[in-house]
């Protein structure tokens, strides 16, 4: 686990590095892997995402539900459905796996978006692929992600939301490959977009997901 008084700057430059180490499962590659810059807010923001962000502020300041409505699910299937090509999220930054893990899948990580603090529900810090029929990744949900500022277990001020939607955690950080950054304490929330999950939209995990 991270120190809690390892200053907020430093930290979040450790939470980059060891978020993309941890679901890669290659802290080879994540060394080697560029770090792009959360994309809509510092590459701009096209017409398309303009309107998808003003309807997901529109949306959140609704009442909380208890789950998504069909109009936050199309919010965030308009933004992601393009990453269904497993070569969009390349090329938007996402580092793909090399590990499964059972009840989600093989996890793409935006280090850049790991690293903000910020939570945009059209720009998920994750995105969740299982093999498809024809041997290509398949996208079947997304996952938020936010380390936890004071690392501290018993608070939490800082717990995000997405559509009133309370994140998981905070946890503790998972194991990291060797040599890799340790992961912090964080919170985190799993939606299943594109595969229906018995145990909720919002389960951490998915039972319909068997590794291999």
């Amino acid at each position: 686990m991270t120190n809690p008084h390892v200053p907020a700057a430093r930290f979040l430059r450790h939470c980059t590095m060891a978020v993309t180490c941890l679901i890669t499962g290659s802290a080879t590659a994540a060394h080697a892997a560029p770090q792009p810059p959360p994309p809509a807010r510092q590459a701009g923001t096209t017409t398309v995402h303009a309107t998808m962000h003003a309807t997901a502020h529109a949306i959140a300041q609704a009442r909380p539900p208890a789950k998504l409505s069909a109009a936050q699910r199309k919010v965030l299937t308009d933004a992601t459905r393009r990453f269904r090509d497993a070569d969009e999220a390349l090329a938007a930054g996402y580092l793909p796996t090399d590990q499964c893990v059972p009840g989600m899948g093989w996890h793409y990580a935006h280090p850049g978006l790991s690293a903000d603090s910020t939570i945009d529900p059209v720009w998920p810090e994750v995105l969740l692929y299982v093999p498809g029929r024809d041997g290509r990744p398949r996208l079947v949900g997304v996952e938020y992600f936010k380390a936890d500022a004071d690392q501290d277990a018993k608070t939490d001020p800082d717990r995000p939301t997405l559509f009133g939607n309370p994140f998981d955690g905070p946890m503790a950080g998972h194991q990291t490959p060797p040599g890799a950054p340790p992961m912090p304490m964080h919170y985190d929330l799993h939606v299943w977009l594109y595969l229906t999950n018995p145990a909720g939209q919002l389960a951490s995990e998915n039972p319909q997901i068997i590794c291999p």
